[in-house]
């Protein structure tokens, strides 16, 4: 594999979720502010990086948000984000990990009131702060709903964590199993570095990563998927921008006796039943073909959920080799950052999550 110097494994792996590369093109000019009465203040801290570009371009549209700004020179300074961190009703970090845990911490003693949303590392597995994955259970979303600290999702831990908790939960898959993970994403993933290197140099047309096998993403999939213990992730990027598939072997062996693919399936429509933006697509390959969901009748595109806060799961199966292969469907920078973001913004904010 080409590495072109080390330039792009370097820049994928230490981009994190809030510099993934801006592809939702504004509709309109963004004004330092939009005041309307009774509007709810939120300041997004790193708004000119990626996900900050995209949270903003969902949420310029709604009349119910007046988003706050400060100068363009005053972006970084310390006192003047301090200031707008304490005067909003929300604040999202789109920042690094360490400027995250930062900014978290100017939250004044007596400010009970501004809700932080990080989309970040930085908080994930704390649990001082509530993990952004509403659909996980009903109870979590319950927290959501009053949370003051709330740590949105990595992308592939969310397709990940999708297709895994609902089986814990239903007690197909038992705490401990040791899972593998495999997961291709677009080149956004890597923030602005890798995207000017699949856009403009010569690049590998697909690259693995991940090799020392302690990915960010790892703590999160072992905790919220039910399992307590790390998967195998096997993460990759392709030359497609955006758009992510997440994929996770079984053998019936490792479930509890006498499952099969169908008890696979009827586990997760339970579990998202009354989801808006998770839904449980046709079993098995040939209805998931019927359905024309499959290119060509025979290839799960990547990005066909691009621009979306939609994840689709997939559970192909044979019953007589006793095996399964479940899939994720998700675009990496909507349900997996920005989309996101916004739909836990909506949730603690008391509005319908499905706004902006």
């Amino acid at each position: 594999m080409i590495y072109n110097n080390g330039k792009i494994l370097t820049a994928f792996l230490l981009a994190g979720s809030s510099s993934a590369f801006n592809l939702m093109q504004p509709t309109q000019t963004f004004h330092q502010s939009t005041v309307l009465d009774m509007s709810k203040k939120v300041f997004i801290d790193g708004e000119a990086g990626t996900t900050g570009l995209q949270v903003r371009e969902r949420l310029s549209k709604r009349d119910d948000i007046e988003i706050i700004s400060p100068p363009s020179d005053l972006r970084k300074d310390e006192e003047t984000r301090k200031k707008y961190i304490n005067e909003a009703d929300a604040v999202i970090l789109c920042l690094p990990d360490a400027a995250s845990i930062e900014a978290a911490s100017w939250v004044e003693p007596g400010n009970d009131r501004t809700v932080l949303i990080d989309a970040s590392t930085a908080f994930r597995v704390d649990d001082a702060w509530t993990y952004g994955f509403p659909e996980l259970s009903k109870e979590q979303r319950e927290k959501l709903k009053t949370s003051k600290r709330i740590a949105n999702p990595g992308c592939y831990p969310t397709g990940f964590i999708g297709l895994i908790r609902p089986l814990v939960d239903a007690g197909i898959l038992s705490e401990g199993t040791p899972l593998t993970v495999n997961a291709i994403s677009g080149y956004s993933g890597g923030g602005k570095g890798l995207m000017t290197i699949f856009e403009t140099e010569d690049h590998e047309p697909w690259s693995g990563y991940g090799f020392s096998l302690k990915h960010k993403h790892i703590p999160e999939m072992a905790k919220y998927s039910g399992l307590g213990k790390a998967p195998i992730f096997q993460p990759q990027i392709a030359d497609f921008d955006q758009g992510m598939v997440v994929s996770v072997p079984l053998h019936y062996a490792w479930l509890k006796e006498g499952t099969k693919g169908k008890d696979i399936h009827d586990a997760l429509v339970k579990h998202y039943q009354d989801s808006t933006f998770v839904s449980v697509m046709p079993l098995g390959e040939t209805a998931v073909k019927d359905a024309g969901l499959l290119e060509r009748g025979a290839f799960l595109r990547p990005d066909s959920l691009k621009n979306t806060n939609q994840m689709e799961l997939f559970v192909f199966y044979n019953d007589e080799a006793e095996q399964a292969v479940l899939c994720a469907r998700l675009d990496n920078l909507g349900k997996g950052a920005s989309g996101a973001a916004v739909q836990n913004l909506n949730i603690a904010l008391g509005v319908d999550e499905t706004t902006g």
